[in-house]
């Protein structure tokens, strides 16, 4: 899988994508990562990439011809024609594990950063879809950018060791993750279930659907009823 992220600030991403299962997959050759300034496809020796809003207001604004020259640039390097191109902004559709499932079955993935106050409205005719991964508000798409890439690269066949570790995590079966355990079996007088030292699997099993549940009721009974 192929990821490009358009940003204006690309020294940002040099930790996060440097750990854990983000920096395997890379050296794995399962995923491969690249950061794009915008700033490169500025039109003038200052490197601008944005303006004033026309009609007034607050801050300024990123421009559709930087953007549209960056992403042009970027699809036309890749080898797979088949991607899809995201813009990162506060108007999107909520970010959801669906949502992560289904990208992680792309073969090549676009994601635009935006920042400022906001960017030109032509520039959302330019992507295929515009993702939001909360209702507030952010310095930029930076950070929403790296959230996206942390899901969806763990849900890319061979990244984990087993295949199935995603499956039981919460929102991937609509529900909330069951709690989960380990040594010592007693801390602070607080016990370890002892169905789940029974070695009863069938026992476990449905220990561990009514506890998501249980516990999906109990803090999001929203996810219960969509």
């Amino acid at each position: 899988m192929q990821i490009k992220i358009l940003t204006l600030f690309p020294e940002m991403f040099a930790g996060p994508f440097e750990y854990s299962i983000i920096k395997r997959a890379q050296e794995k050759k399962i995923v491969s990562l690249d950061i794009i300034n915008i700033r490169d496809f500025a039109l003038d020796r200052y490197k601008t990439v944005d303006d004033h809003p026309y009609g007034g207001g607050q801050g300024m604004i990123m421009r559709v011809d930087i953007i549209d020259s960056a992403i042009s640039n970027v699809k036309s390097q890749m080898s797979n024609k088949k991607f899809k191109t995201i813009l990162l902004d506060p108007i999107g559709i909520p970010y959801t594990q669906k949502k992560a499932q289904e990208l992680s079955e792309l073969d090549n993935l676009i994601l635009v950063c935006g920042h400022y106050e906001g960017v030109d409205e032509r520039i959302r005719g330019l992507v295929d879809e515009q993702i939001s991964i909360g209702d507030y508000i952010l310095s930029g798409g930076e950070i929403p950018a790296m959230i996206l890439v942390d899901s969806i690269v763990r849900l890319v066949p061979g990244v984990l060791r087993d295949a199935h570790t995603s499956e039981d995590e919460s929102f991937s079966s609509g529900l909330l993750e069951y709690p989960q355990y380990t040594r010592p079996d007693v801390y602070k007088d607080r016990k370890v279930p002892e169905v789940l030292r029974s070695g009863n699997h069938k026992q476990i099993e449905s220990w561990k659907k009514q506890q998501a549940k249980t516990r999906t009721g109990s803090l999001r009974p929203d996810l219960l009823r969509e």
